[in-house]
C-alpha cells in the first residue's frame, strides 16, 4: 500500500502544481475543462502503436516492449488522477482512503510480485481496449473496475508493483522537468538527440538503481542544459 499512496501523493502534487488545487472539480487554473477518461484512451491508442498492428506495414516488426511501457505509466498518470477526482466529487476520502481500497482490490496481489514476462501481442492489445472501452463508456464509471484492468495490462507487459512504482516515479519528475522548461508555452524541446525524453529518462533510471528522484531531475537538467547550449 505505501508504494500505492506515494504515487497518488506525487500525482496530487503534480496536478496542484499544473493545474492549480482545484483540479478536482474538473477544471484548472485558468478554467480549462479537465477530460481524464480522454487522456486514458488517447494514450492508450498510442500504446497500441507499440505493436507491428497494421497488416499492410512492417508486419514483422517486433514489439517495442519500452515504449509500451512508458506508455503503460502515461495511463497510469490519469488512472489515479481519475480515481482521486472521483473520490473527491462523490465524498468518498481523501487519497489514503483511495489507497486502501486499491489495495485491498484482488487485482493488486496479481502485481505484488516479481514478474519480467511479457504476453502475446493480441492479448495486450485486446486489454488495452478493454481499457479504452471503459474510459468511452458513456455510463458511470466504476474506478474499481478501470483499476482492475490496468493492473492485469501491467502484469502482461512485464512490470510489477516495484517497476511500476519506479517508472512512475521516473515519469513524474520527468513531466515536473517539463513544465518547468517550457512545456506549457511549446518552447520545450521533447527529442533530445534523436531520443524522446521518456527514452532518456528510463535509461537514466535504469543505469542507477540507487539514484534518487532529485538527483534524476539534476541529471536531466543536465543532459538538457547540453542539448540546448549545442
Amino acid at each position: 500500500m505505501d508504494k500505492i499512496l506515494l504515487m497518488l501523493q506525487l500525482q496530487t502534487q503534480l496536478n496542484d502544481a499544473t493545474n492549480g488545487e482545484a483540479w478536482v472539480k474538473g477544471i484548472t487554473k485558468n478554467g480549462k475543462v479537465i477530460n481524464w477518461k480522454r487522456w486514458i484512451y488517447m494514450e492508450c491508442a498510442e500504446m497500441v502503436d507499440s505493436f507491428s498492428w497494421k497488416h499492410w506495414k512492417s508486419i514483422n516488426k517486433e514489439p517495442d516492449w519500452d515504449n509500451l511501457q512508458i506508455e503503460v505509466i502515461d495511463v497510469w498518470h490519469f488512472i489515479i488522477s481519475l480515481a482521486i477526482e472521483n473520490y473527491s466529487q462523490n465524498l468518498k476520502g481523501g487519497i489514503e482512503d483511495l489507497a486502501i481500497n486499491i489495495s485491498q482490490l484482488d487485482s493488486f496481489n496479481t502485481i505484488d510480485k516479481e514478474t519480467k514476462v511479457f504476453d502475446t501481442q493480441d492479448n495486450v492489445i485486446s486489454k488495452v481496449e478493454n481499457i479504452m472501452l471503459l474510459s468511452l463508456s458513456k455510463e458511470i464509471l466504476n474506478t474499481e473496475d478501470l483499476i482492475t484492468e490496468f493492473f492485469d495490462l501491467v502484469v502482461m507487459s512485464g512490470l510489477n508493483l516495484e517497476t511500476l512504482y519506479r517508472l512512475y516515479v521516473g515519469k513524474n519528475i520527468l513531466n515536473q522537468f517539463r513544465q518547468d522548461n517550457g512545456y506549457k508555452d511549446g518552447s520545450y524541446i521533447k527529442v533530445w538527440d534523436g531520443e524522446e525524453d521518456n527514452v532518456v529518462m528510463k535509461r537514466v533510471w535504469e543505469e542507477n538503481s540507487d539514484i534518487k528522484p532529485d538527483a534524476l531531475y539534476k541529471e536531466l537538467t543536465k543532459l538538457y542544459l547540453a542539448l540546448t547550449k549545442s
